[in-house]
């Protein structure tokens, strides 16, 4: 059980509500990738193992029995949002557990990501049915909280505390899966070796279905103008770092601001 370098060969450590779904469906197209058996509600679905934030009291052998494929060549995944909110010392036993891992980080526009989110939320406590414009208040506060908007948006903290552990971290940017996608999909098939030629009929139409279209749509419900403006002061921080200190260049808040 333990030959294995790692417990998961590939780690997407998010961000929520930055197409990392669809990132794990294109991938799990391979025939050398592995998506561990759904489990819910120990996990979500096939994609999320939620280790360190769920399950750690379960212990690393049941994670690794988890994640283990039984064919040793194929590439084990994880792809768990709230793992970039890891504390130095999670990703310490993170590394201890997937030495040689591969970790990417999509990364969105903060204020974008923090408005999906929050619908998100809206999604999962008031049904898909409502029709009322989420404001400042009480609701908003308690959806805001809940939704870790400023640990979840604070990429360069992420980024830095994740670089300390992987310093070869794999930056994406979200906007790129819709203006270039083929070019940021390949890009990252040739960052894990896997080669497109070696899917067979039926995968190849799963992952042509896949390169024009999305997994999961959020809910469109309206977000008050006074919620985006409080947003996006909370948000302007994050975005600044992100694109000063990681180069990474963002538009669609801009658009969300009639910019």
């Amino acid at each position: 059980m333990k030959s294995r370098e790692n417990i998961a060969d590939i780690l997407c450590i998010g961000c929520q509500k930055g197409s990392t779904s669809w990132l794990h469906s294109v991938l799990n197209c391979h025939p050398s990738t592995y998506a561990f058996p759904d489990s819910e509600p120990v996990t979500s679905t096939d994609k999320e193992a939620h280790y360190w934030d769920w399950n750690a009291q379960r212990g690393a052998d049941w994670y690794r029995q988890l994640l283990t494929p039984q064919d040793p060549a194929q590439l084990s995944m994880d792809f768990t949002p709230e793992y970039a909110c890891l504390t130095e010392a999670q990703i310490d036993d993170c590394k201890a557990l997937n030495p040689g891992a591969k970790v990417f980080y999509i990364l969105r526009d903060p204020l974008a990501r923090a408005v999906s989110a929050l619908r998100m939320h809206m999604l999962w406590h008031l049904g898909k049915d409502h029709s009322e414009p989420l404001k400042l208040g009480p609701q908003f506060e308690a959806f805001a909280q809940e939704a870790r908007l400023e640990e979840h948006g604070d990429y360069l903290r992420n980024v830095t505390a994740w670089r300390a552990r992987y310093p070869d971290l794999i930056l994406l940017n979200y906007e790129d899966f819709h203006t270039d996608r083929a070019a940021s999909i390949g890009a990252v098939f040739a960052q894990l070796g896997l080669d497109a030629d070696e899917m067979d009929a039926p995968q190849r139409q799963l992952f042509n279905g896949l390169m024009t279209g999305r997994v999961w749509v959020s809910e469109k419900f309206e977000i008050d103008r006074a919620v985006l403006m409080f947003l996006q002061g909370l948000t302007w921080q994050y975005r600044q770092a992100a694109e000063d200190a990681l180069g990474m260049r963002f538009t669609e808040g801009d658009r969300m601001l009639g910019r």
